[in-house]
């Protein structure tokens, strides 16, 4: 009999969504990891490791802020404020996406996942903070990311699948 309720408690836990820094990852649900050690981005969606793709993080490790974040912005061909430059310019840096984040306590204006009008960038540390992607990849990602995604943003050596895990993301 203890060892019936032991997995049924397991069971149970193991279908409750897993808290971070007092915000929910929910199993199943589209998650996104970006891994500052090898600059990839892993789109997790319905218990899998749907893609992992390269990106460009910071120039350095302070710059891409690490912990768990979630979308709160969404734009195609977004504005660049720190310079006026509007979306869809060829000299706009953030390219024809733009996916923000709440990272450092803001409203997804100033850390995102985004295009780049600099595709040798990708792989590199070299951002003042984002994420960059090629710009194939950052459409296809912006189609299946919807407002309320969580982002994990880590600097480990652990596979995806692994971080997915230990997070709740995937079983």
């Amino acid at each position: 009999m203890k060892r019936v309720l032991s997995l049924l408690l397991l069971l149970i836990l193991s279908m409750w969504p897993s808290q971070v820094n007092g915000q929910t990852v929910n199993y199943g649900d589209p998650f996104i990891i970006i891994n500052k050690a090898n600059n990839k981005l892993a789109f997790i969606d319905d218990n899998v490791v749907q893609e992992i793709l390269p990106v460009g993080t910071g120039k350095s490790q302070d710059l891409t802020p690490e912990g768990l974040f979630t979308v709160k912005v969404k734009a195609v061909n977004p504005y660049y404020r720190k310079k006026n430059i509007p979306g869809g310019d060829p000299r706009n840096p953030l390219g024809s996406r733009w996916i923000g984040i709440d990272a450092r306590n803001t409203d997804g204006r100033i850390y995102g996942i985004h295009g780049t009008n600099q595709p040798s960038s990708i792989g590199k540390y070299i951002s003042n903070g984002c994420v960059r992607m090629h710009k194939p990849d950052v459409e296809r990602l912006y189609e299946k990311v919807p407002i309320g995604t969580k982002v994990l943003i880590t600097l480990s050596n652990e596979s995806f699948k692994t971080i997915a895990k230990n997070i709740g993301a995937i079983k």
